[in-house]
């Protein structure tokens, strides 16, 4: 029986019937482990160690609430079998000293998933610049007119901050530049933001694709989050419809390249955003799709998931 550590936002705000970290949660309950939570808020170090405020729970779906909190205190993280990190982003200060503090607790022997160092060091967006053979032609500048000689050249292009999720702050430029300069002014702030430039594929109106890794290893089946009319982005969260589908032989290939390296460096759950035959995000910070493949398919991936981490503290 493994005593597991979850750090995500605040159990009220989880969407039970959607959620991927209550998802995962639930796998190591309904296994017999123990299941805690903490909020990231919570995290603080005394001397050289490492504790947060977590609350063991217990997980019952089919209730309202589907949590019951059966004991409440500060503990040290040295004490679980695995810390899963699940703060959702953005990617800010705090975030970043999340990361400080669990990088702490790394060196005092905590099991830490993704590993904390691989988060800083992973930029959701810039990473994909690693594997050109996979990637659509891609910008990252502050420059408007970078920007401008960019459009000219692809015509179509979208642009979008580094720090977004769920489809935030992204927009489409076509052929006719409609809009490009106020775009850029807001979005970089004048200059002082850099932003990501990409060409735009048509290719999205059949789906983002989300592709799981886990421990290296990729899900069968993708999520295909497709935009629904007037709209350009697939996110979930920005209205898109999630059709799950078989791996693609392209998909298959960008997994077996990508997934051993992410491996190597702790990042045991991952999601590649994938559209047409291109890479166009690799999602480190937490990852979602898990119930709306398990449910379309029947492929569980959370118990998925929890197998390859209860082998991975046997080595």
């Amino acid at each position: 029986m493994l005593k597991l550590l979850f750090i995500a936002d605040p159990l009220e705000t989880f969407k039970a019937y959607k959620d991927s970290s209550l998802a995962m949660m639930q796998a190591a309950f309904t296994a017999g482990h123990h299941v805690l939570h903490a909020e990231s808020n919570t995290l603080c170090a005394k001397h050289d160690e490492i504790f947060a405020t977590c609350k063991e729970i217990l997980i019952h779906v089919e209730k309202d609430p589907w949590f019951e909190v059966v004991q409440e205190g500060l503990q040290n993280l040295k004490n679980f079998d695995a810390v899963i990190m699940r703060q959702d982003p953005p990617f800010n200060v705090e975030y970043l000293a999340n990361t400080w503090l669990l990088s702490q607790a790394k060196r005092m022997g905590v099991r830490v998933v993704n590993d904390p160092s691989s988060l800083r060091d992973h930029s959701e967006k810039i990473s994909i610049l690693e594997f050109p053979d996979f990637v659509a032609p891609t910008m990252v500048t502050r420059s408007l007119e970078q920007i401008r000689e960019f459009h000219a050249i692809h015509q179509d292009i979208v642009v979008k901050p580094l720090d977004g999720m769920g489809g935030m702050g992204i927009f489409r430029v076509n052929q006719d530049g409609l809009n490009l300069g106020s775009i850029v002014e807001t979005l970089g702030e004048y200059g002082h933001r850099s932003l990501m430039v990409q060409k735009y594929l048509p290719e999205i109106k059949d789906g983002d694709k989300r592709l799981l890794l886990i421990h290296g290893q990729p899900v069968p089946y993708v999520l295909a989050r497709i935009p629904q009319a007037g709209d350009i982005r697939g996110n979930l969260a920005a209205g898109g419809k999630g059709v799950a589908k078989p791996l693609s032989a392209r998909e298959h290939e960008i997994a077996l390249k990508i997934g051993p390296i992410l491996e190597k460096r702790g990042l045991s759950i991952v999601g590649l955003d994938i559209i047409g035959n291109y890479l166009t995000e690799i999602n480190v910070t937490s990852p979602t799709g898990f119930v709306e493949i398990t449910q379309q398919t029947g492929f569980n991936v959370a118990k998925f998931w929890l197998e390859q981490l209860e082998q991975s503290l046997k080595n």
